[in-house]
């Protein structure tokens, strides 16, 4: 695994998200390569049905380490899925499902930039 880390923020307007894995802050962002991956490592034949995959709420442990590690490739990093299960994070697997659904949240819902008519309103 490369030790490519960041000390600068994620942006959200890009769908990237930060995270401490094994000791090591990373940007994680699924970019078109990397849904492609897993489009076609989840049998997927579109963007739509990965979204309607995902929507469902059923991540298996498996299906988690595929989300990271595409999102850590993403990212820049060069790691393997099989090194992306090894990876440690404060909270267990609970908070590894927690930040694959906080990155396909950041993928498929960016948030939106505010237009001058917005500025104000609450």
């Amino acid at each position: 695994m490369s030790s490519k880390t960041y000390n600068r923020g994620a942006n959200r307007r890009r769908g990237e998200i930060l995270a401490e894995l094994g000791g090591q802050k990373h940007i994680l962002v699924l970019t078109l390569g990397a849904l492609a991956e897993l489009e076609d490592t989840l049998n997927c034949t579109s963007l739509q049905q990965l979204t309607e995959r995902f929507s469902e709420g059923h991540l298996s442990a498996a299906d988690i380490i595929k989300v990271l590690g595409a999102g850590l490739r993403g990212g820049g990093l060069i790691i393997e899925n099989e090194e992306v299960a090894e990876l440690s994070h404060e909270g267990g697997v609970a908070a590894l499902a927690r930040l694959a659904g906080e990155l396909l949240v950041a993928t498929f819902s960016p948030q939106q930039p505010h237009t001058p008519s917005q500025r104000g309103q609450s």
